[in-house]
Parts: C-alpha cells; structure tokens; sequence
C-alpha cells in the first residue's frame, strides 16, 4: 500500500493539475523517492490511487528512461554517451567506471552502493564528457577526478 507520505505527496501534485491522471509521471517519481525503484506491486499502488490500469501505469514507467523498474543502488550512475560526450572520450570514462566498481551498464555494485546506467543526454554538450550521480552534475569529466567524485558517495 501506498505509505501516508506517498499519498499526500501524490495529492499535493493532483491538486496542480487538470486531472488525476496527469500526475501520473509525478506520482512515479514519488514513489521511486521513497523506495528508490517501481516495482509491479507499486505500479498496481499508483494505477488504483489515479484510476488508472496497471497497463497504463506500466506504460508511462516503462517508457522514461529515469523511472527505475528494477532495483537500483543507492547511488545512480548516468553516464552520457552523446555523441559529445563520445567525441570526448567517454568510452575511457565508462572503462575506468567499469574497473573500478566492477559493473557494467545497467549493473549494481555488489554493496548495492552504485548503479551504472547510460544515458543519451545531460545537457552539457560544451563540458563534454559528463555524468551524473543522483542530483550532482559533473562536467569535463577526467579519469583523475573519478576516485574523487566516487568518494562523495560513500
């Protein structure tokens, strides 16, 4: 079941919009915040409270690529694989990612620490080769920098 602070989250954004249903996304995100993924048990918790089907739900949660249908780590790597970000080396990024946690794309550490996502676009196209973990942005990433930035999430 949905916890009381989800609800009056999810009420809270019903009450900015036209319709139930467009909280929707919203809804998803709030629910990832508290449990930090969209299982198929919260994606029937969702569809009931904004009277929708499950089908729907699923739809919207499959289709962003930020909505997590799976466990994740802690700390969610998003790694930009644009073609900046290519032109910029990425690829030694991601290499130096992969040794240093011992996952690959869409793996989590086995301390459930980090997981390495790819991701199309940060938006930094001028300070490519860029990443994200949670909420902090870094640009003109360097493998020197990349104990440093890991650090920050310990």
């Amino acid at each position: 079941m949905l916890s009381q602070n989800e609800i009056q989250e999810i009420e809270h954004e019903i009450k900015l919009v036209p319709y139930k249903k467009a909280a929707l996304i919203e809804s998803l995100k709030i629910v990832q915040k508290h449990r930090g993924w969209i299982s198929n048990e919260s994606v029937d918790e969702i569809a009931q409270h904004l009277g929708m089907s499950a089908a729907e739900v699923d739809s919207v949660a499959t289709f962003y690529n930020l909505i997590f249908r799976k466990p994740v780590g802690k700390y969610v790597i998003l790694l930009c694989d644009s073609i900046s970000c290519y032109v910029m080396g990425y690829q030694k990024i991601y290499k130096a990612l992969n040794e240093k946690l011992g996952i690959k794309y869409g793996e989590t550490t086995s301390d459930k620490r980090f997981t390495l996502l790819p991701n199309a676009c940060l938006g930094c196209c001028d300070r490519a080769p860029a990443l994200m973990i949670g909420e902090d942005l870094y640009r003109d990433v360097t493998i020197e920098q990349l104990d440093g930035i890991l650090q920050k999430y310990v």
